[in-house]
């Protein structure tokens, strides 16, 4: 497919390891000058993460009702994405084939990077590489970063604005491992923490929404 669908469509994307199952939004009366397209990384491919996660959805419908194009998408190896999970590293080239679709459909629009637990490590890890190719990432969110599973110890400079959100009652990645994280990054960047807010935020996504659309705009 050579252009970007309109309203909510599947598709297969090619990846470096096969097809990569994935789901587009586009926002009913958008224009089709430039914009933004945000594109989402699920948790964990061996724990049930998938594209459909409760919290990688909330953050496709903020962005899409501020007016982005979305682009949901599962790693190798999960649901109908071919390959075999790869540790984060494979996954890395997944998301980098899926930056390179949308370029080759909306080539003048801005990107905007999410991740949430896994998906953040490999959002964050590509985002630099997206940037070396000359991609225009205009900014990363990180939801409950997995900053003890996964190596960010080389991760703490960016060049586009961060912001990272999570929960200080995380029951998987522990909150203050993931404040000491944040306190090490050098380059812009906003945090943003939910008292008593769990690691999939169970009956606060709409918080979550809120700080989307009302801080990260």
């Amino acid at each position: 497919m050579n252009s970007f669908p309109a309203g909510e469509s599947s598709l297969v994307i090619n990846g470096p390891a096969g097809a990569l199952q994935a789901i587009t939004t586009c926002p009913k009366n958008v224009d089709d000058g430039p914009g933004n397209v945000t594109i989402v990384c699920h948790p964990h491919s061996l724990m049930g993460g998938t594209m459909n996660n409760k919290v990688v959805h909330t953050v496709a419908r903020a962005r899409r009702d501020l007016g982005h194009r979305v682009v949901r998408f599962n790693f190798r190896g999960v649901e109908k994405s071919e390959g075999q999970y790869d540790h984060g590293i494979g996954e890395q080239e997944d998301l980098l084939a899926v930056i390179d679709w949308v370029r080759a459909t909306r080539p003048d629009d801005r990107l905007w990077l999410a991740g949430f637990s896994f998906g953040s490590f490999v959002a964050a890890s590509a985002c630099g590489r997206a940037l070396e190719r000359g991609y225009p990432v205009t900014h990363l969110l990180l939801i409950a970063p997995a900053v003890v599973n996964y190596e960010f110890d080389s991760l703490t400079a960016f060049d586009c604005p961060l912001a990272i959100l999570y929960g200080d009652e995380d029951e998987v990645v522990d909150a203050t491992e993931i404040q000491r994280w944040s306190d090490r990054i050098s380059t812009l960047k906003q945090v943003f923490c939910l008292p008593g807010a769990g690691h999939f935020f169970h009956g606060r996504l709409t918080e979550v929404k809120d700080i989307i659309q009302d801080q990260l705009a």
